[in-house]
Protein backbone atom coordinates (compact mmCIF):
# COMPACT_ATOMS: atom_id res chain seq x y z
CA UNK A 1 0.00 0.00 0.00
CA UNK A 2 1.46 3.38 -0.98
CA UNK A 3 1.39 6.17 2.04
CA UNK A 4 -1.57 8.37 0.09
CA UNK A 5 -3.46 5.12 0.87
CA UNK A 6 -3.46 4.94 4.36
CA UNK A 7 -4.92 5.90 7.17
CA UNK A 8 -3.25 9.33 8.59
CA UNK A 9 -4.18 9.38 11.79
CA UNK A 10 -1.77 9.89 14.55
CA UNK A 11 -0.40 7.20 17.06
CA UNK A 12 0.52 7.18 20.44
CA UNK A 13 4.35 6.41 19.84
CA UNK A 14 4.67 9.61 17.77
CA UNK A 15 3.80 12.05 20.17
CA UNK A 16 7.09 13.04 21.98
CA UNK A 17 7.60 14.25 18.29
CA UNK A 18 5.76 16.45 15.92
CA UNK A 19 2.37 16.65 15.39
CA UNK A 20 3.53 18.04 11.87
CA UNK A 21 4.13 14.55 10.94
CA UNK A 22 0.71 12.67 11.83
CA UNK A 23 -0.50 12.92 8.58
CA UNK A 24 2.45 10.71 7.15
CA UNK A 25 1.76 8.03 10.10
CA UNK A 26 -0.32 4.86 9.02
CA UNK A 27 -2.61 2.96 11.50
CA UNK A 28 -2.00 -0.29 9.89
CA UNK A 29 -0.88 -2.68 11.72
CA UNK A 30 -1.19 -6.25 9.34
CA UNK A 31 1.64 -8.43 10.14
CA UNK A 32 5.43 -7.64 8.27
CA UNK A 33 8.01 -10.61 8.91
CA UNK A 34 11.50 -8.98 8.09
CA UNK A 35 13.99 -10.85 8.38
CA UNK A 36 16.97 -9.53 10.18
CA UNK A 37 20.27 -8.82 8.31
CA UNK A 38 22.82 -11.18 10.17
CA UNK A 39 22.31 -14.43 12.30
CA UNK A 40 22.77 -13.84 16.20
CA UNK A 41 25.94 -15.06 17.62
CA UNK A 42 25.13 -16.44 21.31
CA UNK A 43 27.25 -17.42 24.26
CA UNK A 44 26.15 -19.75 27.07
CA UNK A 45 22.17 -19.31 25.49
CA UNK A 46 20.03 -19.69 22.26
CA UNK A 47 19.83 -17.28 19.62
CA UNK A 48 16.47 -15.45 19.01
CA UNK A 49 14.72 -15.70 15.48
CA UNK A 50 16.01 -14.29 12.92
CA UNK A 51 12.21 -13.34 11.47
CA UNK A 52 10.53 -10.14 13.19
CA UNK A 53 6.89 -9.05 13.71
CA UNK A 54 6.67 -5.49 12.26
CA UNK A 55 4.62 -3.24 10.66
CA UNK A 56 3.63 -0.41 8.29
CA UNK A 57 2.99 1.57 10.79
CA UNK A 58 6.06 0.22 12.87
CA UNK A 59 8.13 0.90 9.48
CA UNK A 60 7.20 4.33 8.66
CA UNK A 61 7.74 5.14 12.65
CA UNK A 62 11.13 4.02 12.77
CA UNK A 63 12.17 5.93 9.62
CA UNK A 64 10.83 8.87 10.94
CA UNK A 65 12.36 8.75 14.42
CA UNK A 66 15.57 7.69 12.93
CA UNK A 67 16.04 10.53 10.36
CA UNK A 68 14.66 13.05 12.97
CA UNK A 69 17.73 11.94 15.47
CA UNK A 70 19.89 11.98 12.38
CA UNK A 71 18.92 15.51 11.19
CA UNK A 72 19.15 16.48 15.45
CA UNK A 73 22.73 15.63 15.48
CA UNK A 74 23.91 17.31 12.07
CA UNK A 75 22.42 20.31 13.88
CA UNK A 76 24.07 19.97 16.74
CA UNK A 77 27.28 20.03 14.69
CA UNK A 78 26.51 23.18 13.03
CA UNK A 79 25.90 24.88 16.14
CA UNK A 80 28.69 23.91 17.77
CA UNK A 81 30.84 24.95 15.21
CA UNK A 82 28.85 28.35 15.39
CA UNK A 83 30.40 28.06 19.09
CA UNK A 84 26.36 28.32 20.72
CA UNK A 85 27.21 24.72 22.18
CA UNK A 86 30.17 24.42 24.57
CA UNK A 87 31.85 22.22 26.11
CA UNK A 88 32.07 18.39 25.54
CA UNK A 89 29.70 17.19 22.59
CA UNK A 90 29.46 13.35 21.03
CA UNK A 91 27.15 12.95 18.34
CA UNK A 92 25.19 9.91 17.80
CA UNK A 93 24.89 9.70 14.17
CA UNK A 94 25.00 6.43 12.48
CA UNK A 95 24.23 4.38 15.76
CA UNK A 96 19.98 5.39 15.58
CA UNK A 97 19.27 2.07 15.06
CA UNK A 98 20.25 0.99 18.50
CA UNK A 99 18.12 3.41 20.22
CA UNK A 100 14.89 3.20 18.27
CA UNK A 101 15.13 -0.91 18.15
CA UNK A 102 16.10 -1.09 21.97
CA UNK A 103 12.78 1.48 22.85
CA UNK A 104 10.72 -0.93 20.59
CA UNK A 105 11.43 -3.89 22.60
CA UNK A 106 10.71 -2.01 25.63
CA UNK A 107 8.28 0.36 27.85
CA UNK A 108 9.00 3.24 29.76
CA UNK A 109 8.53 1.32 32.95
CA UNK A 110 12.27 -0.44 32.32
CA UNK A 111 15.03 1.55 32.69
CA UNK A 112 18.11 2.99 30.69
CA UNK A 113 21.10 4.18 31.63
CA UNK A 114 24.17 5.04 29.38
CA UNK A 115 27.13 7.18 28.55
CA UNK A 116 27.52 10.44 27.43
CA UNK A 117 26.58 9.89 23.90
CA UNK A 118 22.83 10.84 25.36
CA UNK A 119 21.15 12.80 22.50
CA UNK A 120 19.27 10.58 20.76
CA UNK A 121 18.47 8.06 23.67
CA UNK A 122 16.98 11.06 25.62
CA UNK A 123 14.74 11.92 22.67
CA UNK A 124 13.66 7.79 21.99
CA UNK A 125 12.20 7.80 25.61
CA UNK A 126 9.95 10.29 24.75
CA UNK A 127 11.86 14.17 25.15
CA UNK A 128 11.49 16.92 22.63
CA UNK A 129 13.33 18.64 20.45
CA UNK A 130 13.08 21.61 22.34
CA UNK A 131 14.61 20.30 25.50
CA UNK A 132 17.66 18.76 23.75
CA UNK A 133 18.54 21.94 22.00
CA UNK A 134 17.75 23.85 25.27
CA UNK A 135 19.90 21.49 27.11
CA UNK A 136 22.38 21.97 24.56
CA UNK A 137 22.60 25.49 24.54
CA UNK A 138 22.50 25.85 28.44
CA UNK A 139 19.02 27.44 28.29
CA UNK A 140 16.39 27.17 31.21
CA UNK A 141 14.01 24.72 29.44
CA UNK A 142 16.72 22.23 28.88
CA UNK A 143 16.39 18.23 30.57
CA UNK A 144 18.38 19.23 33.28
CA UNK A 145 17.70 22.82 33.32
CA UNK A 146 20.30 23.93 31.25
CA UNK A 147 23.13 22.76 33.92
CA UNK A 148 24.12 19.38 32.57
CA UNK A 149 24.99 19.91 28.71
CA UNK A 150 25.55 17.10 26.58
CA UNK A 151 26.96 14.54 28.66
CA UNK A 152 24.28 15.51 31.00
CA UNK A 153 20.74 14.11 29.89
CA UNK A 154 18.05 13.16 32.42
CA UNK A 155 14.58 12.17 32.10
CA UNK A 156 13.40 10.26 35.21
CA UNK A 157 9.51 10.35 34.10
CA UNK A 158 10.59 7.62 31.42
CA UNK A 159 12.97 5.74 32.97
CA UNK A 160 15.98 7.53 31.38
CA UNK A 161 18.97 8.09 34.43
CA UNK A 162 21.39 9.58 32.00
CA UNK A 163 23.73 10.96 30.62
CA UNK A 164 27.16 10.55 32.19
CA UNK A 165 30.65 11.74 31.69
CA UNK A 166 32.75 9.60 33.52
CA UNK A 167 33.97 6.58 31.01
CA UNK A 168 32.00 3.14 32.39
CA UNK A 169 30.86 4.99 35.73
CA UNK A 170 27.25 4.62 34.51
CA UNK A 171 27.75 0.39 34.38
CA UNK A 172 27.37 0.00 38.32
CA UNK A 173 24.30 3.01 38.82
CA UNK A 174 22.33 1.09 36.37
CA UNK A 175 23.25 -2.31 38.17
CA UNK A 176 22.11 -0.21 41.38
CA UNK A 177 18.98 0.81 39.61
CA UNK A 178 18.30 -3.18 38.42
CA UNK A 179 18.77 -4.43 42.49
CA UNK A 180 15.97 -1.55 43.29
CA UNK A 181 13.33 -3.03 40.26
CA UNK A 182 14.11 -6.56 41.95
CA UNK A 183 13.81 -5.77 45.36
CA UNK A 184 10.43 -3.66 44.58
CA UNK A 185 8.97 -6.30 42.34
CA UNK A 186 8.57 -4.22 39.16
CA UNK A 187 8.74 -6.57 36.77
CA UNK A 188 11.16 -4.07 34.74
CA UNK A 189 14.57 -4.35 33.77
CA UNK A 190 17.79 -1.87 32.84
CA UNK A 191 19.65 -1.55 30.09
CA UNK A 192 23.07 -0.60 31.30
CA UNK A 193 25.21 1.14 28.34
CA UNK A 194 28.44 1.29 27.16
CA UNK A 195 30.58 1.71 24.53
CA UNK A 196 34.11 -0.55 23.45
CA UNK A 197 35.98 1.68 25.05
CA UNK A 198 34.52 1.42 28.62
CA UNK A 199 34.66 -2.29 28.04
CA UNK A 200 38.02 -2.86 29.95
CA UNK A 201 37.03 -1.03 33.10
CA UNK A 202 37.03 -2.84 36.41
CA UNK A 203 34.07 -1.21 37.83
CA UNK A 204 32.23 -3.12 35.24
CA UNK A 205 33.61 -6.29 35.47
CA UNK A 206 32.46 -6.15 39.58
CA UNK A 207 29.05 -4.88 39.17
CA UNK A 208 28.47 -7.48 36.38
CA UNK A 209 29.60 -10.39 39.36
CA UNK A 210 26.79 -8.71 41.85
CA UNK A 211 24.38 -8.71 38.87
CA UNK A 212 25.13 -12.11 38.30
CA UNK A 213 25.14 -12.89 42.20
CA UNK A 214 21.90 -11.50 42.77
CA UNK A 215 20.10 -12.48 39.52
CA UNK A 216 19.34 -9.21 38.51
CA UNK A 217 17.23 -7.71 35.66
CA UNK A 218 19.78 -6.26 34.66
CA UNK A 219 21.06 -5.96 30.63
CA UNK A 220 24.45 -4.88 29.79
CA UNK A 221 24.66 -3.09 26.21
CA UNK A 222 28.22 -2.22 24.72
CA UNK A 223 27.63 -0.02 21.49
CA UNK A 224 30.66 -1.47 19.85
CA UNK A 225 30.81 1.15 17.39
CA UNK A 226 34.85 -0.55 17.14
CA UNK A 227 36.67 2.77 18.15
CA UNK A 228 37.51 4.25 21.44
CA UNK A 229 38.23 7.54 21.30
CA UNK A 230 41.12 7.34 18.64
CA UNK A 231 41.71 3.74 19.67
CA UNK A 232 40.70 0.80 17.36
CA UNK A 233 39.15 -1.97 19.44
CA UNK A 234 41.67 -4.55 18.10
CA UNK A 235 44.55 -2.27 20.26
CA UNK A 236 42.41 -1.96 23.27
CA UNK A 237 40.86 -5.37 23.75
CA UNK A 238 42.65 -8.77 23.73
CA UNK A 239 39.30 -10.20 22.77
CA UNK A 240 37.59 -7.54 21.20
CA UNK A 241 34.32 -10.57 21.57
CA UNK A 242 32.50 -8.42 24.00
CA UNK A 243 29.32 -10.15 24.25
CA UNK A 244 31.45 -13.29 25.66
CA UNK A 245 32.95 -11.32 28.05
CA UNK A 246 30.91 -11.98 31.09
CA UNK A 247 32.04 -15.73 30.93
CA UNK A 248 29.61 -16.71 32.88
CA UNK A 249 26.99 -14.80 32.10
CA UNK A 250 25.11 -15.46 28.23
CA UNK A 251 25.48 -12.83 25.76
CA UNK A 252 24.72 -11.82 22.48
CA UNK A 253 26.18 -10.03 19.45
CA UNK A 254 23.69 -8.19 17.69
CA UNK A 255 24.06 -5.92 14.28
CA UNK A 256 23.43 -2.96 15.53
CA UNK A 257 22.73 -1.01 12.37
CA UNK A 258 20.13 -3.25 11.81
CA UNK A 259 16.91 -1.86 13.75
CA UNK A 260 15.18 -5.00 13.93
CA UNK A 261 17.54 -6.85 14.79
CA UNK A 262 18.08 -4.62 18.17
CA UNK A 263 14.44 -4.85 18.48
CA UNK A 264 14.35 -8.62 18.27
CA UNK A 265 17.82 -9.09 20.66
CA UNK A 266 16.46 -6.55 22.97
CA UNK A 267 12.77 -8.32 23.57
CA UNK A 268 14.93 -11.87 23.83
CA UNK A 269 17.25 -10.05 26.84
CA UNK A 270 14.46 -8.88 28.47
CA UNK A 271 12.55 -11.70 28.81
CA UNK A 272 15.95 -13.65 29.47
CA UNK A 273 16.68 -11.10 32.23
CA UNK A 274 13.39 -11.03 34.49
CA UNK A 275 13.49 -14.79 34.46
CA UNK A 276 17.14 -15.65 35.05
CA UNK A 277 19.43 -12.39 35.10
CA UNK A 278 22.04 -10.73 33.88
CA UNK A 279 23.00 -10.79 29.89
CA UNK A 280 25.23 -9.11 27.83
CA UNK A 281 24.34 -7.82 24.30
CA UNK A 282 27.12 -6.82 21.92
CA UNK A 283 25.74 -4.13 19.35
CA UNK A 284 28.01 -4.20 16.34
CA UNK A 285 27.27 -0.25 15.27
CA UNK A 286 29.51 2.62 13.45
CA UNK A 287 29.80 6.38 14.61
CA UNK A 288 29.96 8.89 11.44
CA UNK A 289 31.11 11.95 13.62
CA UNK A 290 34.59 11.54 15.65
CA UNK A 291 34.58 10.57 19.52
CA UNK A 292 33.54 14.08 19.88
CA UNK A 293 33.27 17.47 17.96
CA UNK A 294 36.76 18.25 18.85
CA UNK A 295 38.03 14.57 17.08
CA UNK A 296 37.88 15.18 13.34
CA UNK A 297 37.26 11.30 13.36
CA UNK A 298 39.63 10.66 10.13
CA UNK A 299 43.39 10.53 11.59
CA UNK A 300 42.47 6.77 12.86
CA UNK A 301 39.95 5.32 10.17
CA UNK A 302 40.31 6.39 6.55
CA UNK A 303 37.15 8.31 4.65
CA UNK A 304 36.62 5.28 2.12
CA UNK A 305 35.85 3.26 5.37
CA UNK A 306 33.29 5.80 6.73
CA UNK A 307 31.78 5.82 3.46
CA UNK A 308 31.92 2.40 2.93
CA UNK A 309 29.94 1.92 6.24
CA UNK A 310 27.00 4.34 4.44
CA UNK A 311 27.00 2.97 1.89
CA UNK A 312 26.74 -0.61 2.99
CA UNK A 313 24.93 -0.41 6.35
CA UNK A 314 23.29 2.82 7.31
CA UNK A 315 20.59 1.95 9.08
CA UNK A 316 18.11 4.70 8.11
CA UNK A 317 18.63 3.72 4.39
CA UNK A 318 17.54 0.17 5.59
CA UNK A 319 14.44 0.77 6.79
CA UNK A 320 13.93 3.13 3.83
CA UNK A 321 14.69 0.29 1.76
CA UNK A 322 12.02 -2.04 3.45
CA UNK A 323 9.48 0.94 3.43
CA UNK A 324 9.53 0.82 -0.15
CA UNK A 325 9.98 -2.25 -0.53
CA UNK A 326 6.56 -2.97 0.81
CA UNK A 327 5.11 -0.20 -0.78
CA UNK A 328 4.58 1.93 1.88
CA UNK A 329 5.36 5.01 0.74
CA UNK A 330 7.43 6.46 -2.10
CA UNK A 331 10.21 7.96 -2.62
CA UNK A 332 8.45 11.26 -2.87
CA UNK A 333 6.67 10.89 0.44
CA UNK A 334 10.00 10.05 2.26
CA UNK A 335 11.58 13.13 1.00
CA UNK A 336 8.50 15.17 2.20
CA UNK A 337 9.07 13.65 4.99
CA UNK A 338 12.58 14.49 5.32
CA UNK A 339 11.49 18.17 4.70
CA UNK A 340 9.26 18.18 7.52
CA UNK A 341 11.99 16.82 9.56
CA UNK A 342 14.59 19.42 8.74
CA UNK A 343 11.64 21.97 9.30
CA UNK A 344 10.50 20.89 12.85
CA UNK A 345 14.60 21.05 14.00
CA UNK A 346 14.70 24.33 12.65
CA UNK A 347 11.54 25.43 14.66
CA UNK A 348 13.37 23.75 17.59
CA UNK A 349 16.41 25.73 17.46
CA UNK A 350 14.60 28.83 16.63
CA UNK A 351 12.69 28.14 20.07
CA UNK A 352 15.64 26.97 22.25
CA UNK A 353 17.78 30.16 21.23
CA UNK A 354 14.63 32.33 22.61
CA UNK A 355 14.78 31.01 25.99
CA UNK A 356 16.64 32.53 28.87
CA UNK A 357 20.02 31.03 30.50
CA UNK A 358 19.47 29.96 33.92
CA UNK A 359 19.66 32.27 37.15
CA UNK A 360 22.68 32.46 38.71
CA UNK A 361 20.90 31.20 41.65
CA UNK A 362 20.49 27.72 39.79
CA UNK A 363 24.88 27.44 40.85
CA UNK A 364 23.18 26.30 44.16
CA UNK A 365 20.26 24.09 44.02
CA UNK A 366 19.82 20.36 42.80
CA UNK A 367 23.00 19.58 45.30
CA UNK A 368 21.02 17.73 47.73
CA UNK A 369 18.42 15.79 47.76
CA UNK A 370 14.73 17.08 48.26
CA UNK A 371 14.25 16.88 52.00
CA UNK A 372 17.81 16.22 53.42
CA UNK A 373 20.03 18.93 53.84
CA UNK A 374 20.47 22.52 53.34
CA UNK A 375 22.38 23.70 50.32
CA UNK A 376 24.97 26.59 50.16
CA UNK A 377 24.75 29.58 50.51
CA UNK A 378 23.66 31.65 47.49
CA UNK A 379 25.23 34.50 46.79
CA UNK A 380 23.04 36.72 48.37
CA UNK A 381 24.05 34.78 51.95
CA UNK A 382 20.78 33.62 52.33
CA UNK A 383 20.35 29.63 52.41
CA UNK A 384 18.87 28.20 48.84
CA UNK A 385 16.71 25.39 49.75
CA UNK A 386 17.06 22.20 47.55
CA UNK A 387 14.92 21.82 44.59
CA UNK A 388 15.15 18.41 43.06
CA UNK A 389 11.39 17.36 42.05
Amino acid sequence: MALSRLSSRSTAISRPFSSAFSRFLSTDTTPITIETSLPFTAHLCDTPSRSVESSSQELLTFFRTMALMRRMEIAADSLYKAKLIRGFCHLYDGQEAVAIGMEAAITKKDAIITAYRDHCIFLGRGGSLHEVFSELMGRQAGCSKGKGGSMHFYKKDSGFYGGHGIVGAQVPLGVGIAFAQKYSKDEAVTFVMYGDGAANQGQLFEALNMAALWDLPAILVCENNHYGMGTAEWRAAKSPSYYKRGDYVPGLKVDGMDAFAVKQACKFAKDHALEKGPILLEMDTYRYHGHSMSDPGSTYRTRDEISGVRQERDPIERIKKLVLAHDIATEKELKDMEKEIRKEVDDAIAKAKDCPMPEPSELFTNVYVKGFGTESFGPDRKEVKAALP
